[in-house]
């Protein structure tokens, strides 16, 4: 099951997915940058975090997204770590 490992609940997902989308933006992809990524799965958020014009990609998956083979010096790969760190400052 997805949730199997989740700190969180049925109705505290949930809330936090609504406040999750309260804030957030369609974003239209009109290009795409491939073959960027080893993993193919993973190219998707790099188009989104360019196309929405993001200072951040928040991931635990550091060791796949640290190796784009395209540059986006505005763009930044972190852990959600290392991205609090980065906001509190």
């Amino acid at each position: 099951m997805l949730f199997q490992r989740s700190r969180l609940n049925a109705e505290e997902r949930s809330e936090l997915l609504a406040i999750f989308l309260s804030v957030c933006q369609w974003t239209r992809i009109y290009y795409g940058w491939r073959p960027n990524l080893l993993d193919e799965g993973d190219n998707h958020l790099v188009e989104l975090a360019v196309a929405g014009n993001a200072k951040f990609i928040v991931t635990r998956n550091l060791r796949d997204l640290s190796r784009m083979e395209l540059n986006f010096p505005h763009l930044t790969v972190l852990t959600p770590e290392a991205f609090l760190q980065e906001i509190a400052t």
